[in-house]
């Protein structure tokens, strides 16, 4: 038991040994030594040397041209904007623009009062050509100028295809329009017409097609009477 423990101490010491031996050779005693003292408390670090920052004036370079002026003066100023109203001159010198805010709805009775005026007119026309009658709604004057024609005369009298038709007023004017034969009704172009003629909501229209593009048109006034030209 005491020979194993003499034994254990005398390897113990050997690698001791040893190792201080390559400790030495690796110079670690000296390294430790540095790096203590580097890190104690009582190390400061060597302060910095403060910015300094100068300020200088330069001259901005102007262009040769402008050298030599006086610099620009900014003033603000008003400026008057010219608004050109919303108004196509076309045929008869008439105004493209409505206020939509003055809207006037016709009554039950004012509708049809036109709307039987319009029948005799029709009747008294005595033509051989075909004809309809068209009471106006808003849609038809104000907003979209959509007018949708009576299927069952588009499919016997108009054209199969979309086609340039022709109103012609009561003046003998004609408007330009576009029929379109699969929505069966008039748009570009109506709108001028209808507001040529300052048709509202619940008046009466005549359309007779005296040719194969072509509608003469009577216009029977809501609340008035006819514009008095139809039979002439």
């Amino acid at each position: 038991m005491v020979a194993a423990a003499a034994s254990y101490e005398e390897s113990r010491r050997k690698r001791m040994e040893e190792n201080k031996k390559r400790m030495e050779a690796l110079n670690l005693h000296q390294l430790s030594q540095s790096l203590n003292k580097s890190s104690s408390p009582n190390s400061k670090p060597s302060p910095s040397k403060p910015r300094t920052i100068r300020k200088e004036l330069v001259v901005v370079r102007r262009s040769g041209r402008v050298a030599n002026l006086p610099a620009p003066i900014y003033k603000e100023v008003l400026i008057d904007r010219v608004i050109i109203p919303r108004n196509g001159i076309s045929r008869g010198g008439y105004n493209m623009y409505r206020d939509y805010s003055k809207r006037v709805y016709a009554s039950d009775e004012a509708r049809e009062e036109a709307l039987e005026k319009a029948d005799k007119l029709q009747s008294d026309l005595d033509s051989d050509h075909p004809t309809f009658i068209k009471t106006m709604l808003q849609s038809h004057v104000t907003g979209g100028f959509w007018l949708g024609l009576p299927v069952y005369f588009c499919k016997q009298h108009l054209p199969k295809r979309d086609e340039a038709m022709t109103l012609i007023d009561e003046d003998g004017e004609d408007y330009p329009t576009t029929y379109l034969a699969h929505k069966t009704g008039l748009s570009a172009g109506w709108r001028g017409f209808a507001i040529a003629h300052n048709l509202v909501d619940g008046d009466a229209l005549i359309f007779e097609l005296i040719s194969s593009t072509a509608f003469k048109v009577y216009i029977i006034r809501v609340n008035g009477p006819s514009e008095g030209k139809q039979l002439e």
